[in-house]
């Protein structure tokens, strides 16, 4: 048995509408008619070290409140932001749609590690991974880094990254929040005169939030992102040392 051509055009919307449907039940399920609830969208990269500290916080600042965390690219976060299914989004990508507003939260920066030691970039040749950080991400990696643009291994992973080139001498891009843990336990080690590049990280709220609600979120949003900024300060300390 196969789809017919109708059949494998319409998969995709049956899917889509087989998840919008176990979406909003479990969540009228776990909210309730009164209590309050947030669904919060992030891409893969922004959960370590702020998506993370963002719930510990919610959740100490707001009990009852109903959270429900989930995991997408930026373009599948704005959708669903349009159509009601999360109601803030943490993306690298900002989106300027009715019904939504952005606000920048701080910026990520990208450093450049090695499972190795006492590497500099000259030493990489071809045990570097190219992580896809978006498009202004490459132009800049292509203008800085141009010996190390042509490599043959790229990787659209984001953080996942740091798990593949923790066990391979390999070295690559990561956000310097999310390298600590790896700095700490030295199992991954700063590569000397790299340069560092800023990636803007945004809040996209929904506009129909509760006023309430809202203002308890983005306080304790700016608290998390105060701290992960204060991560990517002591790793960039830890580069001059």
């Amino acid at each position: 048995m196969a789809l017919t051509a109708a059949g494998r055009e319409f998969r995709g919307f049956a899917i889509a509408i087989l998840r919008n449907w176990e979406q909003a039940r479990l969540r009228v399920s776990a909210s309730g008619e009164e209590g309050l609830r947030l669904v919060i969208g992030s891409e893969p990269s922004l959960w370590p070290r702020l998506g993370f500290g963002w719930l510990d916080l919610l959740r100490a600042r707001l009990p009852d409140l109903a959270l429900r965390a989930e995991m997408a690219r930026a373009e599948a976060l704005t959708q669903n932001l349009l159509q009601g299914g999360i109601d803030v989004a943490l993306s690298y990508s900002v989106a300027n749609r009715p019904g939504i507003h952005a606000e920048q939260l701080l910026d990520d920066q990208l450093v450049l590690v090695s499972s190795r030691q006492g590497l500099a970039v000259a030493d990489l040749d071809e045990n570097y991974a190219l992580v896809d950080w978006g498009p202004e991400f490459m132009r800049f990696h292509e203008e800085a880094l141009p010996a190390l643009h042509g490599t043959r291994l790229q990787l659209a992973f984001g953080s996942l990254a740091a798990l593949f080139i923790q066990t391979r001498p390999f070295a690559a891009y990561l956000p310097a929040r999310h390298a600590k843990r790896f700095l700490d336990l030295a199992q991954l080690h700063p590569v000397a005169n790299a340069p560092v590049f800023q990636l803007p990280v945004w809040a996209l709220w929904r506009d129909d939030l509760g006023e309430k609600l809202l203002a308890v979120a983005k306080e304790t949003l700016l608290e998390a992102a105060s701290q992960a900024s204060d991560t990517n300060a002591e790793v960039l300390a830890l580069r001059e040392t």
